[in-house]
């Protein structure tokens, strides 16, 4: 028998190799594959300029990511590129975390998403960190220092060891391939920390108001919109006060989710008004029209849009668009389901087209409905204004719109205390005009415009209320301040009541502003006169006779 020949470098060397595997030197297949999950992450400001480098994990099939948030601070677009090279812009954020520097978000494009799991890693387990390539990816053993618990649910890591400075929000997976976090960089600390990426994965947008949020404002890339349309809606309203770019990504993506809902038509309709597209606009409305479930609510938001279209801008060239067309679009509304509320919007484009008695016969109507509100006694007041009637009707009508207000009263029923009071003042009952002012300027919380204190201080100068004249006028020029005609009033007013040094004070301060105005002068002068400063006086007068002013002989002479 022929003895067997034993390579014992070959076994020494096999053994080397397999007890180097053993210790995790060399990784499974499954950690490999996580790899195909990793991308890089670049993100761009406004601009086009760059922000930042960083990387994340695919989490999902359909492009949702999980990485730093850090990166899209101040960022207005952004983009990844897979292990396969393809390029993929980021739509939209569907959460994010500051405190704990994580995100979630979606890229356009199919992904390969990694496994996560489900179980947290032990204290001294090994795990590895996979770096990004599109060829052979760097893969770092390492080992598990320590597991901090945060929220109560995910795990806070701290490894042994040492990364790459280009691996920073790569993922760190188990021998399953599975991902544990995303590796963080750490402001107090050398060490290699991570993140819980479950914790990311768990954010979903939900709530409306969540595009308000401070932290998600900080980028400029749109949050995902709810699957709740009632929240949708709320995000759609929340935002449109926002960026008009983003807002219209947001319509558009409204319209993708509720497209048999007239909201997100609406609201593209009115951006294409305001930059004055009218036939896109109309064109989206006959879509609406033709796509969403209640046909009615379609009708009437078309109406609405050509009634305020030819309201607010009557240059307008588009003939498409009358107030006919708007009042058909209305009927068709109520044919289709007759509610009070298309038969009120007749009535106001019934009133624009001039036709006052049919208007006010329908206002008055609609308040024996379940309609019944301020407004409607409102709206037939003004028939009756432009009817001509008696003063004494219109005050009924007026009286009936602020009796219907709801109780307690606030803001929203401020206008008709407004055009109440501004009724009684132009028929000469100024203590009821200023009763009503008075009401008006409480429920408005002393916000109301210039316009207001200005009337409220004519009214009171009526009434020889002389204390609270001033302090309007001071509020109106206050609110005016680049606007000498109401420093000149306040001025007069001072002079008037004897307030001679407050008077010559305001006069200056007007000059300053307008130095060729010559009211101040004539106040200033009058005002130095009475107080027995007559050279001075007689100098500014001089000064308003020399701007033209035709009054300052005539005090000249009065006081030589």
């Amino acid at each position: 028998m022929r003895p067997v020949k034993i390579n014992v470098c070959r076994i020494v060397l096999s053994t080397v190799v397999f007890l180097w595997c053993m210790e995790g030197g060399a990784q499974s297949a499954a950690v490999q594959k996580a790899a195909k999950s990793v991308f890089t992450l670049t993100t761009f400001k406004s601009d086009g300029s760059l922000i930042a480098l960083s990387h994340g994990v695919f989490v999902g099939n359909n492009g949702e990511a999980v990485s730093s948030w850090t990166p899209f601070v101040g960022a207005d677009s952004a983009v990844v590129i897979d292990a396969n090279g393809h390029k993929m812009p980021v739509d939209v954020m569907i959460g994010t975390n500051e405190i704990y520097d994580i995100c979630k978000f979606r890229v356009k494009g199919k992904t390969v998403a990694a496994k996560m799991a489900a179980t947290s890693a032990a204290v001294n387990s090994k795990v590895w960190l996979v770096g990004y390539s599109l060829k052979k990816p760097e893969i770092i053993p390492m080992n598990v220092l320590s597991v901090e618990k945060f929220m109560d649910r995910y795990n806070y890591y701290i490894f042994t060891g040492t990364a790459p400075e280009n691996t920073v929000s790569c993922p760190f997976v188990n021998q399953n391939g599975e991902v544990i976090g995303l590796l963080q960089q750490s402001a107090t600390s050398s060490g290699i920390h991570a993140t819980d990426v479950r914790f990311a994965d768990d954010f979903k947008v939900q709530n409306g108001l969540d595009v308000s949020n401070k932290v998600i404002q900080q980028t400029g890339i749109r949050l995902e919109m709810p699957h709740n349309e009632e929240q949708a809606l709320v995000l759609l309203v929340m935002s449109s006060q926002g960026n008009p770019k983003q807002y219209r990504q947001y319509v558009d993506d409204f319209i993708h989710l509720f497209p048999t809902s007239v909201d997100g038509y609406r609201s593209l309709a009115q951006i294409e008004v305001a930059e004055g597209k009218l036939q896109a606009a109309n064109d989206i409305m006959q879509t609406a029209i033709a796509k969403v479930t209640k046909k009615d609510e379609a009708h009437s938001e078309f109406a609405k849009i050509i009634y305020q279209e030819q309201i607010y801008r009557r240059d307008s060239t588009f003939t498409l668009w009358t107030l006919d067309k708007a009042l058909d679009e209305a009927q068709r509304a109520y044919s289709i389901n007759p509610q009070p509320v298309y038969l009120h919007q007749q009535a106001q484009i019934i009133f624009a087209k001039g036709d006052y008695r049919q208007a006010l016969n329908i206002f008055t109507e609609l308040t024996k409905t379940p309609l019944r509100n301020s407004e409607l006694y409102f709206e037939a007041a003004q028939c009756k204004i432009q009817l001509k009637a008696p003063h004494i009707e219109v005050m009924e009508l007026l009286d009936s719109a602020i009796a219907v207000c709801p109780k307690p009263l606030t803001n929203i029923s401020a206008p008709y205390f407004l055009a109440r009071g501004a009724a009684y003042d132009d028929a000469g009952e100024y203590r009821k005009a200023l009763v009503d002012y008075n009401q008006y300027d409480s429920l408005m919380y002393g916000r109301a415009d210039y316009t207001f204190y200005y009337a409220r201080y004519k009214c009171e100068l009526k009434l020889r209320q002389y204390q609270q004249a001033l302090n309007d006028i001071a509020h109106v020029a206050l609110l005016n301040r680049q606007e000498p005609t109401y420093l000149a009033e306040l001025s007069s007013l001072q002079l008037r009541v004897n307030r001679y040094d407050d008077a010559i004070a305001t006069a200056d301060l007007c000059i300053q502003l307008e130095p060729t105005y010559t009211d101040p002068y004539i106040i200033k002068g009058l005002a130095l006169m009475q107080k027995g400063d007559k050279d001075d006086g007689r100098k500014v007068l001089g000064k308003a006779k020399e701007l033209g002013d035709s009054r300052a002989q005539g005090y000249l002479d009065k006081y030589k």
